[in-house]
């Protein structure tokens, strides 16, 4: 099941990581459950990632990327909050890709992965994301590759990190420097949202 997720899994958000030059190292295998599912998300990046702000300069609740979840995720936010996302992850790259849910849907976040990669699509398959924060491991630079970290729009937000478990840095750089339509194809494990790294916030 981990080699269909990792297969499917780049159809989540075309946009995380195409383009993005990233250096760091991913290792580690998991033994969990994978849901067998993928969001599809349909948008692009249109500019390059920029630094993350920081707490000081923008007052941005930190949401801390670990192996495999985040520190310090807000059950609910006031519209116009802005986050910023800190590793402590010593070897894995992490990433916050934050996507408004439909109005009403009522189904927790687990339900929702659990669902077929079909009927996840068809719910946030037309739904750009609102933000992807990419950090890198040990303390490393912090990329805004989508947004810029802020929740504009009242609602329910599915929060994910999708970047694959055990992926090659080396594998990964070499795909972007090819090039092609999509993002980068690369070995790996399933992806992060797979082995526990989700949750949810809404937005006041």
């Amino acid at each position: 099941m981990f080699e269909k997720v990792r297969r499917s899994r780049m159809a989540i958000v075309p946009l995380v990581l195409a383009g993005v030059l990233i250096l760091g190292a991913c290792s580690g295998d998991s033994e969990e459950t994978v849901p067998d599912v993928v969001p599809t998300v349909a948008t692009e990046v249109t500019a390059a990632p920029t630094e993350a702000p920081t707490e000081a300069a923008t007052d941005a609740i930190l949401v801390t990327a670990v192996d495999y979840g985040f520190e310090g995720l807000p059950a609910e936010v006031a519209a116009g909050s802005k986050l910023a996302l800190p590793n402590s992850s010593a070897t894995e790259l992490h990433e916050l890709v934050a996507i408004r849910l439909p109005d009403g849907e009522e189904r927790s976040v687990e339900e929702l992965l659990a669902l077929s990669e079909e009927e996840v699509g068809a719910l946030l398959g037309a739904a750009a994301p609102a933000m992807v924060l990419i950090a890198l491991p040990e303390g490393g630079e912090a990329l805004v590759a989508v947004g810029d970290g802020t929740l504009t729009e009242a609602g329910r937000y599915i929060v994910l990190c999708a970047i694959p478990v055990g992926a090659s840095v080396e594998e990964f750089m070499a795909a972007v420097a090819a090039g092609g339509d999509g993002p980068p194809d690369v070995a790996g494990g399933p992806p992060h949202f797979a082995v526990g790294m989700y949750g949810e916030v809404i937005v006041q």
